[in-house]
């Protein structure tokens, strides 16, 4: 069940947006149409295919038990297809832009497809017994720390590259003013995918990856926090003098909160790995908690907020009810506060419990005690996953009635003269 969720969630959801997103800023920020509509509708269909695939696969139980990476070689393949199409159309596009500069949103999406293609290709080199079965190059210690080298670098150059490419994006239009510092934003963009490729061993700290290499991950961890923060401060920062107007736009509502979610989690992560705090959350609900504060609090929010300002614009229309955006806004923002609230002290009652002996060296508590202990918060967990998925629905509802009340076609006189259009209207 946990790879389904993790897979729709991260190469469903958030991935389906970035594509989306990407497509959508490229052409507008190189005043070009898309390389190639084929290309494009490839994209679409394959990637859905493949998400159905892994759902089905999983289901019926071939996976590879790689973290993130799951799923069989032959859907590998697929994976690599899409991915390759996917950077042909978006470098193609880039190779005619008119606009000579580039913009960092692109800067970042650019990040996304080189990277993700090589913690893929490495990290799923598997050698296939049968049609849907393979067993990893890689055996032991060198597979672990290749895993969380991918494992660790997905979540940065997926859950967080292209999050960026979207904030760097659609705030600055939603706000309709330009981003605080281009400087920092390049700063941010350069100093960050640097230190990310080398924080995957603090995964494995207290395991037998040698010492030397546990400190390596723990040391590029604490450094992430400098750009980390240095990229939701320019978030931030373009938000100033126009506070008043977050009071009234639930889009600048979710950008809020989930760059302030950003901060949160990029600092947490850090301190997370340093030894002496690990050796209190791992394996805990904590390390729970802090995930899903950014998965729900930055990933999915800034998600949010981009795919409604993209689909009325791309139906040439006004978003359906602004009041319902609000109704989800509160409940994503509630549901998450509960969700992690209580995960963080489940994980810190396990850690202490796990850790607590008796003067003779012996565990106070056995395992199952834990389980009881923390029963209540499960409950509460529960409670706030049920609260945010509620405002999914809301979205659905609004969407759906967004395109029902618009128009692909682009209307007549909608563009300039001399103007260039590009899929999705204006």
């Amino acid at each position: 069940m946990r790879p389904i969720h993790t897979n729709a969630v991260i190469f469903g959801f958030t991935l389906g947006t970035v594509f989306a997103g990407s497509y959508y800023g490229l052409q507008r920020l190189c005043r070009v149409r898309m390389f190639s509509d084929t290309l494009s509708r490839i994209n679409l269909w394959l990637w859905n295919a493949i998400i159905v695939a892994a759902a089905v696969s999983l289901m019926l139980g071939k996976t590879t038990s790689k973290e993130y990476a799951e799923l069989e070689w032959p859907i590998d393949v697929a994976i690599t297809v899409v991915w390759v199409v996917y950077a042909v159309n978006f470098f193609g596009t880039l190779a005619r832009r008119r606009e000579k500069g580039m913009y960092v949103a692109i800067w970042f999406w650019i990040a996304t497809i080189l990277t993700i293609a090589l913690l893929h290709i490495f990290n799923s080199l598997e050698r296939p017994i049968s049609w849907m079965k393979s067993y990893s190059i890689y055996a032991g210690l060198h597979d672990a720390n290749i895993q969380w080298w991918y494992g660790h670098n997905a979540v940065g150059f997926l859950l967080t590259t292209p999050i960026l490419g979207l904030m760097y994006y659609f705030l600055p239009k939603q706000i309709n003013r330009p981003i605080y510092s281009h400087r920092l934003s390049i700063v941010h963009f350069w100093s960050l995918i640097f230190i990310y490729m080398w924080a995957g061993p603090h995964h494995l700290i207290y395991s037998p990856l040698p010492d030397w290499a546990q400190t390596l991950g723990m040391t590029f961890s604490v450094m992430l926090i400098l750009p980390s923060w240095g990229g939701m401060l320019n978030g931030l920062l373009t938000m100033r003098g126009a506070w008043d107007r977050v009071r009234t736009d639930p889009i600048l509502k979710m950008m809020a909160v989930g760059i302030t979610f950003y901060g949160m989690s990029t600092f947490e992560g850090p301190m997370m790995a340093v030894r002496t705090v690990n050796s209190l959350s791992h394996f805990t609900n904590w390390t729970i908690g802090h995930v899903h504060s950014g998965a729900l609090g930055w990933v999915a929010l800034v998600c949010f907020a981009s795919l409604y300002y993209m689909i009325p614009r791309l139906w040439h229309t006004k978003l359906y009810s602004v009041r319902l955006a609000e109704v989800h806004f509160w409940t994503a923002t509630l549901g998450l506060v509960i969700y992690v609230t209580s995960m963080w002290i489940s994980g810190v009652t396990q850690g202490l419990m796990w850790r607590a002996v008796n003067a003779d060296g012996s565990l106070t508590y056995t395992f199952i005690e834990t389980v009881a202990a923390i029963r209540v918060y499960d409950v509460i967990r529960a409670v706030g996953g049920a609260v945010f998925l509620s405002g999914v629905f809301v979205m659905i509802y609004n969407v759906a009635k967004t395109i029902q009340q618009g128009s692909a076609a682009v209307p007549a006189g909608a563009l300039p003269p001399g103007a260039v259009p590009v899929a999705g209207g204006r």
